[in-house]
């Protein structure tokens, strides 16, 4: 769903000589209704059961206060799509702000952790999205160059930078920017290696970034393309913190970051070193930018969005 729904549901087993301590926190916590206790329910690990709903804008004070149940049980958050339930709808009233407003800390800590991993599935679609953008530049295509913009998994990784950023994990910021360089690295050097081979074959040769006029903003850094980047790193934080997938797409397609690499990669195989430093100057820009106003979105969201409760040590 585009938007993020008003109830979550939290699973939780913990061990059946502090569920009485469990309850006690739900029912000092605001926004928490339906709660339910199974005694003796779980088996692995072994306790007892406990299910309730949780307004959103109410999740991060009831995470944060039983965070150690994980270390001694588990804790699983859902999202309630529907809930035809007058005390949910009280529960979420009762709340202070606005579902849409609220970041559910935790869970974007998991997200950009898993975002800063490099993966075979990563490197594939941000290859392919980098040889798309070649392509679209020798055919002088705007098309093919907004494909590979909305094809580029590279923002989740800028997300975790900004993360991190935020909260001063060094380490997730180190295997974000590996994550980032090693990316770029292999996808620009596939697309350099295939670029080469047309050039061998004939097929393409220095003219073809010479009527290119269409895509030549890739090489033309400015300070548009600074503020564009900043832009696009705020929308990119908030439609991951809010949930609006579809703003995400936006942001794909207002920064040039793959299309840059693309270039670099075919500019590279033609010997092209003018048009090779441009696109290098406009990746590190766009790439900067997004990081700069990302963390200083998430700042922003953490210390003045409206949002019950304390804010989650995550």
């Amino acid at each position: 769903m585009d938007e993020n729904d008003p109830v979550l549901h939290l699973r939780l087993i913990t061990p059946s000589t502090r569920t009485e301590e469990v309850t006690a926190v739900l029912d000092e916590c605001t926004g928490v209704t339906n709660v339910v206790v199974l005694p003796g329910a779980a088996r692995e690990p072994q306790g007892d059961l406990i299910l309730c709903d949780v307004a959103r804008e109410a999740a991060n004070e009831v995470i944060d206060r039983l965070k150690w149940v994980q270390d001694e049980g588990s804790i699983a958050v859902e999202q309630v799509h529907l809930a035809l339930s007058k005390v949910a709808a009280d529960a979420v009233e009762e709340a202070p702000g606005d579902p849409d407003d609220a970041v559910i800390w935790a869970e974007l800590a998991q997200r950009v952790r898993a975002e800063s991993r490099i993966t075979w599935a990563y490197l594939a679609f941000l290859a392919i999205a980098t040889q798309l953008a070649g392509i679209g530049v020798l055919q002088n295509s705007p098309i093919l160059i907004v494909g590979a913009m909305v094809l580029g998994p590279e923002f989740g990784a800028i997300a975790a930078i900004c993360f991190g950023l935020l909260r001063g994990r060094g380490r997730l910021i180190v295997s974000s920017l590996k994550t980032l360089v090693v990316g770029f690295a292999v996808a620009i050097a596939i697309t350099f290696a295939c670029a080469l081979v047309s050039r061998w074959m004939g097929w393409i040769d220095l003219s073809n970034l010479r009527v290119n006029e269409e895509v030549q903003f890739i090489v033309k850094p400015d300070r548009w393309s600074f503020i564009v980047a900043l832009l696009a790193g705020a929308a990119g934080v908030l439609s991951i913190t809010a949930g609006k997938s579809s703003a995400l797409i936006g942001v794909f397609i207002s920064v040039t970051t793959v299309p840059a690499a693309g270039y670099v990669a075919v500019a590279l195989a033609l010997s092209d070193w003018g048009e090779v430093g441009g696109s290098v100057a406009q990746l590190a820009l766009n790439i900067a930018g997004m990081i700069i106003s990302g963390t200083v979105t998430l700042v922003i969201q953490r210390k003045f969005w409206p949002q019950v409760g304390h804010r989650s040590s995550v």
